[in-house]
Parts: C-alpha cells; structure tokens; sequence
C-alpha cells in the first residue's frame, strides 16, 4: 500500500478487502451482471443513437451507439470507441456518459462499439465486430458529416488492446487511414499472468494474474501464453510495428499491465511510429474511472485528451 498514490489508497483498501473472485466459465453470467450501466446524460450533452451496423461476411450485425452529431458543412473528427472488460465482459453502455463526454468535448461523433464477448465469440470474431464498424464509420462518413482524416481508435484496458489490433488490422488491410490509437492500461500481451510472472507489488489491486490469463484463453481459444495462440491475435506478438497510426499510451506504475505497456511503446517507438507514453506513479487499474478527483487521475486524463486534441488538430481541451 505505501507504492499506491496517497489520494488512491482508501479505493485501493476497499478493492483489497473484496478482491476479483477466481474466473470461470460458469460465473461469467454473474460477472457481467456486476457491471451497472450508468444513465445517459440528459441534454444539452450529445444524444445517442442506437443501431445496427452489417457484420463483415457472414458474421451477425454489430450493435453500436452513435454519439453527436456531424455536418455537411464542417466535417468534424470521430472516435470509435472499444469498451474493456477483460474480452470476457462489459458492455458499450457502460461507457455512454464517458463517450457522451467524448463527443462533447472534442465536438466530435462518437461511435461507441457493442463487440461480442470471448469465449462465446472467441478470435476474430470481436475484432471483426470492431473492424466492421470502422469500416462503416469510413465508408459513411460523408453522410455522418465526418472526416475521414480525423478517426481515431480509443480503447480501456482489454479495449485498448483491441484498439492496438484494430490499428493493425486497418493498416494490413490498406483501407482506413487511423489519425491516433489512444489505449489507455491496454491488455496487449497474453503471456502476463501465464508465461511471464510480474513482481508482486504489480497487478495486486484489481486486475490479476489469475484474471489476465483466463481472459485471454477465453479470447484466444488457446492456452494463454502457449505456442497455439492464432496468428495476429495478440498485439505484443505481432513482429511487425511499422507504419502504425500514432499512438498514446497510457498505464499506471502498478497495474498488471506496466510492463507490456512500456515494451509495446518501445517497439513503436523503435519502429518509427509517433508514440507517446505516461506512467502514472502509484496508480493501479483503471484507477481514473475509480478516482477521477485525484490529482494523479486529472493529469493521466489531460495528457491523452491533449493527444487527441493534437490529433485532431484543436487548441488545447479542458
């Protein structure tokens, strides 16, 4: 507890008190029932859309909020944003007053992404949830008033590893052109928690070990940490980094995720892709959603709204 940021530690006791019961197939039911879907924000903030999207080939159509509301005449800057939940829970309503915000604030059009969940839909069926959506937000753009110069892909924890493939993906596939991926504590690496043991005092409040590889072999269909992992499934294994979006990383000094978050960054960096990177000292999972208050939580927050704000070529935002 002393390594944890002094204005974080009363959340940081309480989730020790109650930490994250072991994972299993049979209690993802009550799992995902934990999660509470805020209420919308009532107007003057953006208005929510809900609708279908066509899945890619066969695949079932995706469910997806649009948020805001662009223009024929000013083209405005989109995010499509990937809720987390470990690829095994969470849904994109839980996330609507933050994408609310979103749209708001960068007066942009939000689309805010309903991808199916692992195991049931294990590889690549979420991310080509996440891709079709993408593709109809470029595709669409005109008639959502958007730019197609100014999309960025933004995702928390397992989103924000799904954000990092689907930068990939879009890449591979030559056809979306991304201004920024904004992953804030990404999941990106399946060997944490399975292969690669981190040091005790990290991952010990919130997300575990234990947790990381369950939710990987869920989305993987695979072992986590194994050789049978599919090809292209796990950010931190892709060879490749080259020609990437931007990117701005974000993680806590003591969340699970530290270190692949750091190593990632260094391989973009390493690759030519503008990255920036911030660790927050004392911070642990997702610890800006939990106190946002803290002072650590509003400087973690400024830095990826100034990368987006940047991105999208706006003065600075609040």
């Amino acid at each position: 507890m002393s390594l944890v940021d002094p204005e974080l530690r009363a959340s940081a006791e309480a989730q020790m008190a109650q930490p994250l019961p072991p994972l299993t197939v049979a209690g993802l039911p009550t799992l995902r029932a934990m999660w509470a879907a805020p209420d919308r924000l009532a107007a003057p903030a953006p208005a929510v859309i809900d609708r279908t999207v066509k899945g890619l080939g066969a695949a079932p159509p995706v469910a997806v909020e649009v948020i805001g509301q662009g223009s024929a005449d000013a083209r405005h800057p989109a995010i499509l944003h990937i809720h987390g939940g470990g690829m095994i829970s969470g849904r994109a309503k839980n996330l609507t007053p933050f994408c609310q915000d979103l749209a708001a604030r960068f007066d942009c059009l939000v689309v805010n992404v309903d991808y199916r969940l692992s195991p049931e839909t294990p590889f690549p069926g979420p991310l080509e949830d996440l891709y079709a959506a993408l593709k109809w937000l470029h595709d669409d753009a005109e008639a959502l008033g958007v730019d197609r110069s100014r999309i960025a892909v933004m995702g928390e924890s397992a989103g924000g590893g799904l954000a990092a493939l689907l930068a990939i993906m879009a890449r591979d596939r030559g056809e979306i052109p991304l201004c920024l991926q904004v992953m804030l504590y990404p999941m990106l690496d399946d060997r944490t928690g399975s292969t690669l043991t981190p040091p005790s005092h990290i991952g010990a409040i919130g997300w575990n070990a234990a947790a990381n590889a369950f939710g990987w072999t869920a989305f993987l269909g695979a072992p986590a940490g194994s050789a049978a992992v599919p090809p292209q499934a796990v950010p931190a294994r892709v060879s490749n980094l080259a020609d990437l979006p931007p990117a701005f990383i974000g993680v806590g000094a003591i969340d699970l995720f530290v270190d692949e978050d750091v190593q990632y960054a260094r391989r973009l960096i390493d690759a030519g892709v503008p990255t920036r990177l911030v660790v927050a000292p004392g911070a642990y999972h997702a610890f800006d959603f939990v106190v946002p208050e803290a002072k650590v939580s509003r400087e973690f927050t400024q830095a990826w709204r100034s990368a987006l704000a940047a991105a999208f070529g706006q003065t600075e935002v609040a």
